[in-house]
Order: C-alpha cells, then sequence, then structure tokens
C-alpha cells in the first residue's frame, strides 16, 4: 500500500488539488474581491509562461542527460547545465509560478496563502528527500553544486 501511495504521490497532483481549491473559492467564494482588471491578468499570464517555459526547459535537460523526471526514482545522472545552473528545482518553481499566476488570473484572492503553502508542502514531501539522495550519491559534485546554485532562485 505504501509502494501504491508513494507512486501516486507525485508532484503534479498536488499542484492540481492547490488549482483546484484556487478555482472553487474564486468560483464559489469570491466574496467580490479582485485584484484588478488588468495587470493581475497579464502578471498572471506571464506567470503560467514563465512556469510552464522553467518546466520545459527542465524537462528537455533531464531528456538530455537521459535521467529520469519521477520523484524519489534513482537518478541516473545529475543534471546542473541548462536552467538548473540557475535553479536547483526549475520544475517546482515552474509549479509554483503556475499556481500564482492562476491565483492571479481568476482573481482568487483567498488563496494567496497558498503559494507559500505549496512551496513548503514540496520542500517537505519532494525537495528535501531528493536532495538527500543526490548528496549521497553524488558527494563532493552535490556541494559544489549546492553552493553555487540556489533552492529556487
Amino acid at each position: 500500500m505504501k509502494r501504491l501511495i508513494n507512486r501516486l504521490e507525485i508532484p503534479p497532483l498536488w499542484l492540481g488539488a492547490f488549482i483546484a481549491i484556487a478555482w472553487w473559492q474564486s468560483t464559489y467564494f469570491s466574496m467580490g474581491l479582485d485584484f484588478g482588471p488588468v495587470w493581475a491578468d497579464l502578471l498572471g499570464g506571464l506567470l503560467i509562461g514563465g512556469g510552464l517555459l522553467a518546466m520545459l526547459m527542465a524537462f528537455m535537460e533531464f531528456q538530455r542527460h537521459k535521467t529520469t523526471l519521477i520523484p524519489r526514482s534513482e537518478s541516473s545522472s545529475f543534471v546542473q547545465s541548462g536552467i538548473y545552473k540557475r535553479s536547483r528545482n526549475p520544475i517546482y518553481l515552474g509549479d509554483a509560478m503556475v499556481l500564482a499566476g492562476v491565483i492571479l488570473r481568476w482573481d482568487a484572492v483567498l488563496c494567496l496563502p497558498l503559494i507559500p503553502l505549496f512551496v513548503w508542502v514540496i520542500e517537505k514531501r519532494f525537495i528535501i528527500g531528493e536532495e538527500k539522495h543526490l548528496r549521497v550519491k553524488y558527494r563532493a559534485v552535490w556541494g559544489a553544486y549546492e553552493k553555487r546554485v540556489r533552492r529556487w532562485l
């Protein structure tokens, strides 16, 4: 059962759940709150597009290095090129950007606290374990990379 839960518990499901909460809040519990007519739509669109671009760039690096995208899976190589020169977690950063963008586009004002909550959940459930694995498997290379590149930006 635990193995099944680990296979089902993937970051896109967490992102989907947080987005569903934002949709619910904006649709059924808006309380007449909004971010304004133009700037929130523009910024939200930029965040969504930027987040998707960050994820795409990270996926391309993983493919180029022929390693897995699946959290909690054994990596076959340590990716530190491309977008990974700027962020140790560009896919999770992209997820957070998409969530923020959706909240802005949908005027889900009450859901703004979901953004730091999402970041916290992703760090606790995925990033810390992934970094521990990389620290053990790639030791010195990981140490230098960790000092050079920040976790998020």
